[in-house]
């Protein structure tokens, strides 16, 4: 037996619930295969223009910053710019994701980047998303050897470019576009970031990047489609 089936089993003895029949069985992998939708609410029912301008401002409302973008020739000034503006280093460790492989780093020669994962040093990351999630301004992150989870956490900084096009309008949006993507090959982990990591644990006071970045920064590309993962 597995932890897995360890830790289930002890659930099931703790509700004096024995191993399910087979007829629950069938009806619980079925039910888990439809992937039912919760309520959608009316807010998301909306064009893709809408739903670009709602994840903005969720996102600003969350304490990230949002710098908007006509092309993906425009990102490596818009982060230069906004380095100069939070007064930090011009290095970078970047994912090596193809979604970033057409970014003109080279127009800013100033920049120092890295690919890979980040090191306990690094202190600015950029990385890609799966999706945007309009509803509440939330990123979706997924993990694998092209976009390493470090560089979601280690860092103080990390900035995300997003493009109009990974935006959707709920979670379960979200949900469907991964799973169609990539079936029942899911990937290992998958991280909602809503904001920059923050904590009021301690004396109900607000303190930032208590258990990941201080500052979350979105680059969002207007023009063009999703990347491809």
């Amino acid at each position: 037996m597995s932890a897995r089936d360890d830790i289930l089993g002890a659930l099931r003895r703790s509700h004096r619930r024995g191993p399910l029949d087979r007829d629950a069985q069938a009806g619980i992998e079925e039910r888990m295969g439809r992937h039912p939708r919760g309520p959608q609410l009316s807010r998301v029912a909306l064009d893709s223009a809408a739903l670009v301008d709602l994840f903005a401002a969720k996102a600003a409302a969350a304490a990230a910053t949002v710098d908007r973008i006509a092309t993906v020739t425009e990102i490596p000034a818009a982060i230069a710019a906004y380095l100069a503006r939070e007064n930090l280093p011009a290095q970078l460790i970047v994912a090596p994701d193809p979604q970033l492989d057409d970014v003109p780093w080279q127009n800013r020669p100033m920049l120092t980047l890295r690919r890979g994962a980040a090191r306990a040093t690094d202190l600015t990351s950029v990385t890609g998303a799966f999706a945007g999630i309009a509803e509440t301004g939330t990123l979706m992150l997924t993990s694998g050897p092209q976009s390493p989870t470090t560089l979601n956490f280690l860092p103080e900084t990390h900035i995300v470019v997003l493009r109009r096009g990974q935006i959707v309008g709920a979670l379960e949006d979200a949900w469907d576009r991964l799973r169609g993507r990539l079936g029942h090959a899911m990937p290992r982990t998958v991280n909602f970031v809503t904001g920059p990591s923050r904590s009021a644990d301690i004396g109900q006071q607000l303190q930032m990047g208590a258990h990941g970045p201080r500052r979350l920064h979105i680059v969002l590309v207007e023009a063009g489609a999703a990347a491809g993962r």
